[in-house]
């Protein structure tokens, strides 16, 4: 079937496609342009197929069909788990396509699609493409050229080819993410209910207009607090003297303890146990920290100041949709997979003043991998003696990092974790004008930047505004509801698999409902809920593996909650 995609420039041409018959089939002229064979157009686009290495779960990207020739051919060949994509960039050749493909199109529906597609359609297409096929459903994207059509627009095809192979690549590290961590992070997320009778959610702070000072761990956060207490004095020391507000990443806080200045709020996003040590040194601090639901259970008792909690859905569950029936889904924030995006990102929804980062450099150099006092930097400092260097030569050498120029002009280095980080923040906050950057040695983010004498003067023109956030707490009479139901639904399915009931259409939905259990399974992560079907002996042992654990770890959560 034919759809149509936005993205700019689409050409109209006002002249229109001419078209010669040939040996077999028709030619085009257009625009000056032969794009198809005068003598047998047919036979050419067949010979390109025929000598096409067929490859499974593969996207073949063909950019201006025209006729669709060859096409057939190409299905034929194809298996299941492999697709054709046909763009085209310019109105006359788009429905030149929809007239002579329909029949194509019509019969193999599943298999094919014309989209309309020009410049700065990728996205779009990304989204359509997961939509239509499932998401983690191929492994290549392989770019098919049966016509001459693709010269009309070769930069935007490009572009469109390395949109899909980006959103493809990102599907499947999420999805090998997920395979990682994702029973940690649902382990958690149970842990962490217990917290909702005491914490706050995020929504009910508020910052109102005050500019927010967004602070990560890297090299240049030195520069901008030392900029900072020397334009402030000791007004940037606590938050009800200074007219901004300063949100930080968790690793950023020995080293503002380290000054004295104590964050607004820290933002806590790490699920595995190596996130206690960016607490070393600040047990009892009076700091408010912004807690995920998937962060480590043991984080909400380092700090003492007010806890706050919000969500960032890591996939989709069916377990979210029945917490927010109940009311008792804290705030959902997109997932960034970094503290510091996460961080930006509570800003954007506490405050409606500008907002400036600051350590947020995805980037680093031998002497300088992270800011002074942050724990990588005393971890360093700590396992020095007269065979260890100051240097981190195995960090700034290792396989996969790269040089590359800071904002500043500053040669760094940086590597592909970070470099995605970067531009994972520039997709989400380049079009927000209210977000500003601070000058130097980290990457450019996208965003305006500024240097830290304009950035301060940004700061001081803001007032602090006291926050009223006392809403009513979580009742645990509905939070102990909502655990029993759950922890009924497991000992359900643990009836069916050891035989005590029976029932394949109410055995198929309970699975359904405890997609937890299975959901960071290799055959399941990234798949949009897909999952083996009942029949699946090895997925069912899987499954029923999970369930013990997890009915221990509910049980363990409702005596928590009940000694409240």
């Amino acid at each position: 079937m034919s759809s149509s995609t936005s993205g700019t420039p689409i050409s109209a041409s006002p002249e229109l496609p001419r078209e010669l018959p040939a040996r077999r089939g028709f030619s085009v002229t257009y625009l000056g342009k032969a794009l198809l064979s005068r003598i047998d157009p047919i036979a050419q686009a067949e010979r390109l197929v025929s000598a096409l290495p067929v490859k499974d779960r593969t996207l073949y990207l063909c950019p201006s069909p025209l006729y669709g020739y060859g096409l057939d051919l190409l299905l034929g060949k194809l298996g299941n788990n492999s697709v054709v994509l046909c763009i085209e960039a310019d109105e006359q050749l788009y429905d030149l396509s929809v007239r002579n493909m329909g029949a194509l199109l019509g019969r193999a529906k599943s298999s094919i699609a014309l989209v309309k597609a020009g410049s700065g359609a990728g996205p779009e297409l990304c989204r359509y493409v997961r939509s239509k096929w499932g998401e983690r459903r191929f492994r290549r994207v392989e770019m098919l050229r049966l016509s001459m059509g693709w010269q009309l627009f070769p930069e935007a095809y490009s572009g469109i080819a390395e949109d899909l192979r980006s959103d493809m690549a990102t599907g499947w590290g999420n999805a090998m993410t997920l395979i990682k961590l994702g029973r940690l992070y649902a382990r958690n997320a149970v842990r962490n209910l217990r917290l909702l009778p005491r914490l706050h959610d995020i929504s009910s702070l508020d910052y109102g207009g005050s500019p927010v000072l967004v602070l990560g761990a890297g090299p240049s956060l030195d520069k901008v607090l030392d900029g900072v207490i020397s334009f402030f004095g000791d007004k940037a020391l606590q938050p009800e003297s200074r007219p901004f507000r300063i949100i930080c990443a968790d690793t950023c806080i020995p080293c503002l303890k380290d000054r004295s200045i104590m964050p607004d709020l820290v933002a806590i996003l790490e699920s595995q146990h190596w996130n206690l040590r960016d607490f070393s040194g600040v047990s009892g601090w009076g700091a408010s920290a912004a807690l995920d639901l998937s962060s480590l259970p043991a984080s909400a008792r380092v700090l003492a100041g007010k806890a706050y909690i919000f969500m960032t859905p890591w996939t989709g569950l069916r377990l979210f949709n029945r917490l927010a029936e109940k009311s008792l889904l804290p705030t959902s924030m997109s997932p960034m997979g970094s503290v510091g995006l996460t961080a930006v990102e509570l800003a954007r929804l506490l405050s409606g003043g500008p907002i400036i980062t600051g350590g947020i450099d995805f980037s680093f150099t031998m002497d300088s991998y992270h800011a002074r006092s942050s724990p990588g930097h005393l971890y360093k400092l700590a396992s020095l003696n007269r065979f260890a260097s100051p240097l981190n030569a195995a960090a700034a050498f290792r396989q996969g990092c790269f040089p590359v120029q800071s904002k500043s002009g500053i040669p760094v280095r940086s590597d592909p974790a970070m470099r995605n980080y970067r531009e994972l923040f520039e997709q989400e906050f380049s079009k927000d004008s209210g977000i500003f950057d601070i000058e130097g040695p980290g990457l450019a983010l996208g965003v305006r930047t500024l240097t830290l004498d304009k950035a301060v003067r940004v700061l001081a023109q803001g007032t602090y505004v006291p926050c009223n956030d006392s809403p009513a707490p979580m009742p645990k009479a509905n939070l102990n509801a909502f655990i029993e139901q759950e922890k009924n639904l497991l000992l359900r399915l643990r009836d069916y698999l050891t035989g005590t009931e029976s029932g394949e259409d109410s055995f198929d939905g309970l699975l359904d409902e405890c997609d937890y259990l299975w959901a960071h399974f290799p055959e399941c992560a990234g798949t949009g809920g897909r999952r083996p079907p009942s029949s699946d002996l090895s997925f069912l042992k899987r499954v029923r593996a999970e369930i013990d654990p997890f009915i221990k770890l509910w049980d363990m959560t409702l005596r928590e909650i009940e000694n409240i």
